[in-house]
C-alpha cells in the first residue's frame, strides 16, 4: 500500500487556475500509476485524469481534456494536476489515487489507494 495526501485545493474564480499535488509514500511510488478523480456534492465520483508509472502515458475525462495536465515527479514521490481555464462545475472534492496496474483505466476499480481529499471551489 502507498499513502496518499493531497493538497492546493481552494477557492478561485471561473477561468482562474489551481495546481493540486499529491505526495506519496510508502512503497516505490515509480511502480504505480496514478490518478486523479473527483466527487461533486450529491454526485458519484468521477475520473479526471490519470498517468502510467512511467509517465508516459496520460488519460483525460473529456470534460477536463486542454484544460487539465497531470504529471508526476518520481523523484519527489509527487503527482501533480495543474488545472487552467477552471469552470463553476469543477466544483468538487479532488481525490488522488495509485494503482498497481501499468496503464489503469478511467475506473475507480483500478485504483486500489486513495487519498483524503482535497476541496476544490469555482466561484462564477
Amino acid at each position: 500500500q502507498v499513502q496518499l495526501v493531497e493538497s492546493g485545493g481552494g477557492l478561485v474564480q471561473a477561468g482562474g487556475s489551481l495546481s493540486l499535488s499529491c505526495a506519496a509514500s510508502g512503497r516505490s511510488f515509480s511502480n504505480y500509476a496514478m490518478g486523479w478523480f473527483r466527487q461533486a456534492p450529491g454526485k458519484e465520483r468521477e475520473f479526471v485524469a490519470a498517468i502510467s508509472w512511467s509517465g508516459g502515458s496520460t488519460l483525460y475525462a473529456d470534460s477536463v481534456k486542454g484544460r487539465f495536465t497531470i504529471s508526476r515527479d518520481d523523484a519527489k514521490n509527487t503527482v501533480y494536476l495543474q488545472m487552467n481555464s477552471l469552470k463553476p462545475e469543477d466544483t468538487a472534492v479532488y481525490y488522488c489515487a495509485a494503482s498497481g496496474i501499468v496503464v489503469p483505466r478511467a475506473d475507480s476499480a483500478d485504483f486500489g489507494s486513495w487519498g483524503q481529499g482535497t476541496q476544490v471551489t469555482v466561484s462564477s
